[in-house]
């Protein structure tokens, strides 16, 4: 579960990319995600990081976390041709439904609650 530090919950159905195998992936071919669905990208180091939207026929949103999990950016992609980039050094990026920044209020700053299940 993804939480956001007031409580509110970001994600119950969540799936961690621990390796350069399931990172590269992501949600490469995948039909959809459901509304509650998150994909978290754990960083073996920390580092900036760029994403693209490649075999991924739906939109997402995305969040960029440093160590303590604060939220320095966030971004909505698009099908086939979005890509993003962390822009600064993180260790975290999720993966999650489209829309979901807003409509949970996610914005820089913000501190999420989760257990790294890559360690």
């Amino acid at each position: 579960m993804i939480l956001k530090s007031n409580g509110k919950e970001i994600a119950t159905d969540v799936d961690f990319a621990c390796t350069l195998l399931s990172q590269a992936r992501g949600l490469m071919f995948s039909r959809r995600i459901p509304e509650d669905y998150a994909l978290v990208f754990v960083m073996k180091k920390v580092q900036k990081v760029s994403l693209h939207m490649l075999f991924v026929n739906y939109p997402i949103d995305v969040i960029y976390l440093d160590e303590q999990k604060k939220v320095v950016k966030t971004d909505s992609l698009k099908p086939w041709i979005g890509g993003s980039s962390s822009g600064k050094k993180i260790k975290y990026v999720i993966e999650t439904s489209h829309g979901k920044n807003h409509r949970t209020g996610i914005k820089t700053g913000d501190v999420l609650k989760f257990e790294n299940k890559c360690q």
